[in-house]
């Protein structure tokens, strides 16, 4: 399985579909609430949201979705990536509801070799999150430190510091 790419295997234009897609509990919800301590009653509260909104349930909080779809876009843009450079945007579009399933999937839009460092390359994104019926909910580009070839192989390959199992006798 591939874990990121090295600035070389980077494509503008590519498009690089996440799977699997991820159904969003109300569990998942509330416990991103309790651990950033977002305590807004219209992710908490179903009687408030059901009575006082205009969704009449409750909503998940943005920025798990965003946090979600950044983790689903690690095997294919960010696994190798020295640093995560800069979030240029981030657009919530659509509300997303408990039992909605999220597919991502993101664009290359641009890369161009670090200035400073000639092992690494920055690369920019754009990720893009659907639910199941189509509906766009979050758009967010962000700018990526990821190394080349040389880099990687500088450091011990594709898995650097994976411990070798101990060969046992016979």
């Amino acid at each position: 399985m591939q874990f990121g790419r090295t600035y070389e295997e980077f494509e503008v234009g590519a498009v690089y579909k996440h799977w699997p897609g991820k159904t969003v509990t109300e569990y998942d919800d509330h416990l991103f609430c309790l651990l950033t301590m977002n305590h807004h009653p219209l992710h908490l509260d179903a009687n408030y949201a059901e009575n006082t909104t205009d969704f009449g349930k409750n909503v998940v909080v943005g920025n798990y979705i965003y946090s979600l779809l950044l983790g689903m876009s690690v095997p294919d843009v960010s696994g190798k990536a020295i640093a995560n450079l800069e979030i240029e945007s981030l657009r919530h579009v659509a509300p997303t509801f408990h039992g909605d399933t999220l597919y991502g999937e993101t664009t290359v839009l641009d890369k161009w070799p670090s200035k400073s460092k000639d092992d690494r390359g920055i690369v920019h994104v754009e990720t893009r999150g659907h639910k199941q019926d189509g509906t766009l909910v979050c758009v967010f580009r962000r700018k990526v430190m990821v190394p080349t070839g040389t880099y990687i192989k500088e450091r011990g390959g594709e898995q650097p510091g994976r411990p070798e199992p101990e060969q046992q006798e016979k």
